[in-house]
């Protein structure tokens, strides 16, 4: 679906981030009669295009076209506590069940694949302890945020078994207050956003500390533009743009209150999970 095919929303402004100029765009995405408005929490896009928006209802996860157009819905009746949403290469979901304690992980068609953790089992220091969002490295493995309760990112291969843990509570290095989103880049680098300690901190993939981008406000979430760069949300609320090395390229206000997600889509186009006012707000590129 080229961009001239994408319906279009009404602007709210346009914002500059990066040197890319986007509009803004609110209340994407048109749900059903039959599905109930929710809170929303996260959002992610799959290989198609399509926007997997995380809600915190009965119906947790609800999936739109490029257009806004409504698809399909999964996970009810699975989800206790939708927090975080993550799509990997094979385009499977992972949802993070922040107070059941799990990782949930979908099917391109919804259906329910495996978990992570024992439900409604926390543990301490151990998997998992309210987490917050899960990312999949390009060779499978997967990272979790173990924000609210551990404070740790726990590794496990592509099959599900755990191979380390690294962090703790606090402000030093290699520690977190609220490790609430990660994401794996390029550069094979593990980029956590410690929400609390308003910084993004930066591994290798085996948990040694590479260093910490500052200037932020309780940041949020995080996602990779296809140059490399990275783009950060918090509760300025802003969105910035970061080099690979850290250095600032930009800063624009495109949500309302700091959104509480971010995904980028293959051709560029932005998404935001912005939870009051509740709502995914796309930011188009243009001229």
């Amino acid at each position: 679906m080229s961009a001239s095919d994408v319906a279009r929303q009404p602007e709210t402004g346009r914002i500059l981030l990066g040197g890319r100029r986007y509009a803004v765009e609110r209340d994407f995405g048109r749900l059903p009669a039959t599905i109930a408005p929710a809170r929303v929490s996260q959002v992610a896009v799959d290989g198609a295009g399509r926007v997997h928006v995380l809600r915190r209802g009965k119906v947790p996860v609800v999936v739109f076209a490029p257009d806004g157009s409504f698809l399909f819905a999964y996970g009810e009746g699975k989800v206790f506590d939708p927090h975080g949403i993550a799509i990997d290469a094979g385009d499977r979901a992972f949802v993070v069940d922040r107070d059941a304690h799990q990782v949930l992980c979908f099917a391109p068609d919804g259906s329910l694949l495996f978990a992570l953790g024992e439900r409604h089992m926390p543990r301490w220091r151990e998997p998992f302890n309210h987490p917050t969002q899960a990312a999949v490295a390009d060779d499978g493995e997967i990272y979790v945020a173990d924000g609210y309760g551990n404070g740790r990112v726990h590794r496990f291969d592509p099959e599900g078994r755990w191979l380390a843990s690294f962090g703790d509570i606090g402000t030093t290095e290699c520690a977190f207050m609220t490790p609430h989103a990660l994401l794996v880049d390029s550069r094979d680098r593990v980029l956590v956003c410690d929400r609390e300690n308003d910084r993004v901190q930066l591994f290798d993939r085996a948990g040694g500390w590479l260093g910490a981008w500052h200037g932020l406000c309780r940041p949020m979430d995080l996602c990779e533009a296809e140059d490399g760069t990275i783009l950060v949300t918090d509760q300025v609320p802003s969105l910035t743009c970061f080099a690979p090395d850290g250095e600032r390229l930009g800063r624009a206000r495109p949500s309302l209150n700091g959104a509480h997600g971010i995904a980028r889509a293959a051709d560029g186009t932005l998404y935001l999970a912005e939870i009051d006012p509740t709502s995914v707000t796309r930011l188009r590129p243009c001229l």
